[in-house]
This record gives C-alpha cells, sequence and structure tokens, in this order.
C-alpha cells in the first residue's frame, strides 16, 4: 500500500471535507420528484406560467422541507388515477400527493404514509338542476368520472345500476362535459368537486349535491418496501398538524368554496 506524500494527502482531506459538505450544504443533492395531479383546483393544480397550487402541492412542499429539500430542489411531474402505481414501481417520481385514497388493492403495489387527508364522495351537478338530489337518481343517467378512479364503479356497483358512465382522461374534461350537457353528473370526492365549483370561470354554474357516499383516506404513495421513507413522511405530517400548517394549507386551498372539512385523521400506517 502506498501513503501518499504529506501534500497529497492534505489534498485528499480537503477533498473528502468538502464532499461531505463540512461547512457547506449539507441537504440533499440532486431534485425531489413528486408526483401530482395538474388538474385538480385546490387540490392540485398547474397555473398558467407553470407554478402549483392546492392542498396536495402544499402537503408536499411541507414533506420536502421536513425531508431536507429547498422548494427549487423540487419536481413536481404530472400524475393520472391510472399511472400512480407505475410512476413509483419505476422510480419516476420519490412519492404521489394526488388525491390518492388508500385501499387494500392499492396497498398490494404500494405503500402509503398517512393518511393525512378525509374526503368523501358526492356528485356535481348543474346549478340548475333539480332531478338529482340521491345517487340513486343517477339510474338512465350519464354519469362522468376519470379513468383509473373507483368513484363511478362505487355508484353503479352498488346504488345506480342502470346509469352508464363515460370515463375520461381528467376532471376537467368531465366537467366540460357537464357543462355542455353530455353527462348529468360528475363523480369523485367533495374536495375535488368543491375545487371545480370554487373556480370564477364556474361560479353559478354548477353544485355539490351534499352526499357522503364513500370515505376517501388520502395517502402519500412510497414505492412498495420503502419503510424508511415511509416513516419520515409520516413524522412531517403529524408535525405539519401539530404546528398548525395543515389547517392553515386546508383553510387556504378549500376555504373560498365554502368547503366543510374533516379534522386531520389520525395516521394509521406504518409507523
Amino acid at each position: 500500500m502506498k501513503v501518499p506524500k504529506a501534500g497529497a494527502l492534505v489534498a485528499v482531506v480537503g477533498l473528502a471535507l468538502t464532499a461531505s459538505g463540512c461547512g457547506g450544504d449539507s441537504g440533499p443533492k440532486g431534485n425531489l420528484s413528486i408526483g401530482i395531479k395538474f388538474d385538480q383546483p385546490g387540490v392540485g393544480l398547474r397555473e398558467q406560467g407553470g407554478t402549483f397550487s392546492g392542498f396536495d402541492v402544499d402537503v408536499s412542499t411541507y414533506i420536502a422541507k421536513q425531508l431536507g429539500y429547498k422548494p427549487e430542489q423540487i419536481e413536481f411531474k404530472r400524475v393520472d388515477s391510472s399511472d400512480r402505481e407505475l410512476l413509483l414501481q419505476y422510480n419516476e417520481v420519490k412519492f404521489v400527493a394526488a388525491s390518492y385514497s388508500i385501499n387494500d388493492k392499492r396497498k398490494e403495489k404500494v405503500d402509503f404514509a398517512g393518511p393525512y387527508f378525509l374526503a368523501h364522495q358526492d356528485l356535481l351537478v348543474r346549478a340548475d338542476d333539480t332531478t338529482i338530489t340521491k345517487a340513486e337518481d343517477l339510474n338512465n343517467k350519464k354519469l362522468c368520472s376519470v379513468t383509473g378512479s373507483t368513484s363511478a364503479e362505487n355508484v353503479k356497483k352498488t346504488l345506480a345500476p342502470k346509469a352508464s358512465v363515460l370515463e375520461l382522461d381528467g376532471y376537467s374534461e368531465c366537467v366540460v362535459a357537464l357543462q355542455d350537457g353530455l353527462v348529468d353528473a360528475l363523480t369523485t370526492d367533495n374536495s375535488i368537486l368543491a375545487g371545480y365549483a370554487a373556480q370564477k370561470e364556474n361560479a353559478g354554474k354548477f353544485k355539490l349535491v351534499g352526499l357522503s357516499l364513500s370515505n376517501e383516506n388520502y395517502g402519500i404513495g412510497v414505492k412498495k418496501g420503502n419503510k424508511d421513507l415511509q416513516g419520515k413522511i409520516n413524522a412531517a405530517l403529524r408535525k405539519m398538524v401539530q404546528d398548525g400548517a395543515w389547517e392553515a394549507a386546508v383553510k387556504k386551498n378549500f376555504g373560498p368554496a365554502n368547503y366543510k372539512n374533516e379534522p386531520a385523521p389520525p395516521i394509521t400506517t406504518g409507523s
């Protein structure tokens, strides 16, 4: 084994100190890729100009900070309901915060942190519609939902078996179809529906029926087996509730729609 000369040894030590971040930024290097929805006002929305807004965006940003990342290191990537598991499995994103309801089928493919929000499935109809006041009224009517979502399946299976279902790629497309009279209702979580109803361009056009057809516990999806990240995210979520940031994010994103949210749910996944 060759022993380096004194000058070389000093250089090696100096290089090691620099690499270890001694005296500098000790945070994680590189970007943190996070999967969110791009088309859900109040939840996850890509604004004109490339900025992002919504409750899931605020939760993700808070988690990223607790993990040691700076805002400029966050890279938001679009996820659709049908490809959330794939993006995690192929390491396209580190975690997914995209109105991602925890259920047993999804837990076979990914692990969840949380839950961090409790929503309820509801119906969005045109403001002048007086024919739909309950889910059973959807029999012989047209219902819109998003490909990969379980919402329409829940309604058609148990409540309105004669309803016809139109599946589109995104909720924005469903809102347009509802406005144009191509469908009679849109179903998904009330938090998402409230976000659309609260948009300035939709003022007076739509209304929520006000149902609680299911309990939707939103979780943060991580790659199956990544217990370390799951635990760190759970710790961040607990802190967000404790320091008031969670409640502030709820009021900021859902308050304008007069949305009555549930309290922060207890975390039941991982540790």
